[in-house]
């Protein structure tokens, strides 16, 4: 009774106030409030929901073999395992529906029904093995007959059904609703209309997706009896270890080429493409350090990777921090790279503003390189000047606007050591923005470049030319 004389308590100061609520806003504002006053709640518990199909196997791949052709005939079978099927999903349980109860004075909701699971995928074929012959007579191949096909896909599981939701036995219901306390004048009671809605049946699962097929196995051919010695083409060295050792290195040399079916027996499936073994490759590296600065400067953990092309040159990358200069010389089998000098990275990037003075043609902007290594260093200069009207007595504005952007040719930059002088009078731009008092936002960028690396450096500086 408590809980019933609320309800409708608030269901009356709502109706109280409603006139000036109808007054403040539309007449659909009605609706919401008495929807949110009435109370629904379900009867039944959810089905639950089926379990997916587990995925199939995939099948295994077939077994790669090494054969000596000796023109003995040979009957291989590298074929890969079929994948297997998927398991179905489960269907989702119905919801277990109490009886209905509609003597009450609430909305009732049926329970909803569990979701059907998902059909597991096909597992995939296995792949064809690999055959790799060792030969001296070519025709010794037609003896071999091998298959090496992929294995067939697995097919896919099915989804499984959802479950029903509860149903309503009874739609609509009349419930007397009293307040208040009986033999008073409160006392009052009223009937009211109550429903109940179906529950939502439970979603069908997803069927499973076919697996894939596997590829065919593959033919590889070396024209010799001897087992090929192992690859070692790449070295991994810190600078410290560089000098005064030779490093070899060494790697087989293959071709892809077309045309397997017709080497080997007739009948055989294997793919068509095939690699050929063409030759063994060995170099070695030496580092001559010729550079002023001493190897000894520079990182020792920092380490430098050494590999063989297919020219017989190897080629030497050193770490991003340490940028070096030099040449290859490349003589019998020996890599030599002769380092002629080598910076730090971070040398490169430690210009600072040194002045900005005059104004007209004769207006620069003047940089000084910390480092010291602007005699090694390319260095090209980029700029976005831009400018603001100021007044006497005035602050400046702060709408810059921008009066040229580009590069800096080459004829407008001055280089004495390592201090540069950037003539910017002599850039085009009109002679009343290089006037004194012009209030100056200059965003410069210089672009620094040594042994076959660069790096930007962004130098931001606002300013007023000089009366």
């Amino acid at each position: 009774m408590p809980i019933r004389f609320l309800s409708k308590l608030s269901l009356f100061l709502i109706f109280l106030t409603l006139p000036n609520i109808l007054a403040a806003s539309s007449d659909s504002f009605l609706c919401p409030l008495l929807a949110w006053d009435r109370q629904e709640r379900e009867y039944g518990r959810d089905g639950h929901n089926g379990n997916p199909g587990r995925k199939g196997r995939q099948g295994r791949d077939g077994k790669s073999l090494t054969v000596f052709a000796d023109g003995s005939p040979l009957n291989l079978e590298l074929s890969g395992e079929d994948g297997l099927d998927g398991d179905d999903g489960r269907n989702g349980k119905d919801a277990r529906c109490s009886n209905q109860d509609w003597n009450v004075d609430y909305d009732l909701r049926g329970a909803d029904g569990g979701s059907g699971g998902n059909g597991g995928d096909g597992g995939n074929g296995g792949n064809g093995g690999s055959l790799t012959v060792h030969y001296t007579n070519l025709a010794d191949l037609k003896n071999i007959y091998v298959r090496a096909e992929g294995g067939r896909p697995g097919r896919p599981g099915r989804s499984g059904y959802g479950g029903e939701g509860c149903q309503c036995r009874k739609r609509r219901w009349d419930e007397t609703i009293c307040t208040g306390t009986p033999g008073t004048p409160d006392y009052s009671c009223k009937t009211e209309e109550f429903s109940c809605r179906d529950g939502r049946d439970g979603r069908d699962g997803r069927d499973g997706r076919d697996g894939n097929p596997g590829s065919l196995g593959s033919l590889v051919l070396i024209n010799t009896t001897e087992p090929l010695l192992n690859d070692q083409p790449t070295a991994t060295v810190a600078m410290s270890q560089l000098q005064d050792r030779v490093f070899t290195l060494s790697k087989n040399k293959w071709q892809t080429r077309s045309g397997a079916i017709s080497l080997l027996a007739p009948g055989s499936i294997i793919a068509n493409q095939y690699r050929e073994f063409v030759e063994r490759i060995e170099s070695s590296f030496e580092l001559v350090w010729n550079a002023p600065r001493s190897i000894s400067n520079f990182p020792g953990q920092e380490n430098v990777t050494l590999t063989l092309q297919d020219n017989r040159q190897v080629g030497v990358n050193f770490p991003e921090e340490v940028w070096v200069d030099g040449k290859i010389s490349q003589q019998e089998g020996m890599t030599k790279f002769i380092v002629s000098n080598a910076i730090h990275q971070k040398e490169a990037t430690q210009l600072t503003r040194a002045d900005f003075s005059g104004n007209g043609t004769n207006l620069t902007f003047s940089l000084v390189d910390k480092a010291g290594k602007s005699n090694l260093i390319t260095t090209e200069f980029w700029i976005k000047y831009r400018t603001a009207r100021t007044r006497p007595g005035f602050r400046r504005t702060a709408e810059y606007r921008t009066k040229y952007e580009g590069n800096i040719p080459e004829e407008f930059v001055t280089r004495h050591n390592n201090h540069f002088t950037l003539n910017l009078g002599k850039l085009p731009i009109e002679s009343r923005y290089l006037k004194p008092g012009v209030a100056v936002d200059i965003d410069l960028v210089a672009t620094r470049s040594f042994g076959g690396r660069s790096t930007e450096q962004k130098i931001d500086w606002k300013g007023e030319i000089r009366r």
